[in-house]
């Protein structure tokens, strides 16, 4: 390739093309879990995570109800991808290995999301969400007194007994949740997320009409099996009630990714290293929604 500012313009519009389909196809189970919420500023805030939005007679004066004194804010980071283009390479026509590196920087942003929120999942026994505890904790807040979206029990598929004593129990702890003025919020979990180590198990739970000890399966076709292997955990599992406008997780996004070039041939990387650069920018976090949408097991205990 003659080395010239037209033919550099070329060669980068063609990777620009190979990152964008790269992007476009690329498509993650994040979306089944999370909500993506549009960024306006560095920070947003959450406090309007109080409380679940309810209907009431309407008797006098409308009632205002004020927001607790919760705080909760998500940051947006900074994220990138970079990779450089050798000005020899360019010269010798050795340019096929940049494609490829395109196609994989276009995947690598298209994977942002599921990183930000399955990470997320994977802290939130640990991580504190808008009431201040634990994400998965044993005493959230709730009208006079507390409530647990947190277990220890392992997923099993064994018997009606054990599928009762871990799934069943999750469930039923979950359609149990009130607002803060302890009337039902109507859960009503629908996604049963585990890691690969028990795609078998929360399969089966979800498919066969008999369990292991020819017991009938009452949970049959009760929730949709994501497995999804960033979770690192091989024995926690999750239920998820996704069946609402918020989810249980957010993916906050500012700027969405975006091919970024270098290819000034007076830069000084070009001029002191041979190097042109190219990449992908974005701007992005993740947080928390209602701890009341989900039940997560660290599944140390057997049932």
């Amino acid at each position: 390739m003659i080395i010239n500012k037209k033919n550099i313009q070329v060669f980068f519009v063609g990777l620009k093309k190979i990152f964008n389909d790269a992007l476009k196809r690329s498509e993650g189970q994040w979306q089944k879990v999370a909500m993506k919420v549009p960024s306006n500023t560095s920070t947003e805030d959450y406090t309007w995570l109080d409380d679940f939005p309810r209907m009431r007679k309407w008797i006098g004066d409308k009632f205002v109800k004020a927001l607790a004194a919760f705080k909760y804010s998500i940051t947006n980071d900074d994220w990138e991808t970079t990779i450089e283009v050798d000005r020899n390479h360019l010269d010798d026509d050795q340019t096929g290995q940049y494609a490829l590196k395109a196609k994989s920087a276009g995947r690598a942003a298209a994977d942002l999301p599921s990183d930000i929120v399955f990470e997320l999942v994977n802290n939130a026994f640990k991580n504190t969400c808008y009431d201040g505890q634990y994400f998965f904790d044993d005493d959230h807040p709730q009208a006079t007194g507390t409530a647990s979206n947190k277990g220890k029990k392992e997923l099993s598929c064994a018997s009606l007994a054990k599928a009762k004593a871990s799934f069943g129990a999750a469930k039923q702890q979950m359609r149990r949740f009130t607002d803060s003025e302890g009337r039902p919020l109507d859960i009503r979990p629908t996604v049963l997320l585990v890691p690969p180590e028990l795609e078998d198990t929360a399969n089966a739970l979800m498919t066969v009409e008999r369990f292991e000890d020819g017991t009938t399966n009452i949970y049959r076709n009760s929730a949709e099996v994501v497995v999804e292997p960033r979770l690192t955990s091989p024995t926690a599992w999750f239920l998820l009630d996704t069946t609402r406008e918020v989810m249980p997780f957010i993916y906050q996004e500012r700027k969405a990714p975006k091919l970024v070039e270098q290819t000034d041939p007076e830069a000084d990387d070009v001029f002191m290293r041979r190097k042109y650069k190219f990449g992908a920018e974005a701007r992005a976090a993740g947080g928390y929604g209602f701890w009341q949408l989900a039940f997560g097991s660290t599944g140390e205990e057997a049932v």
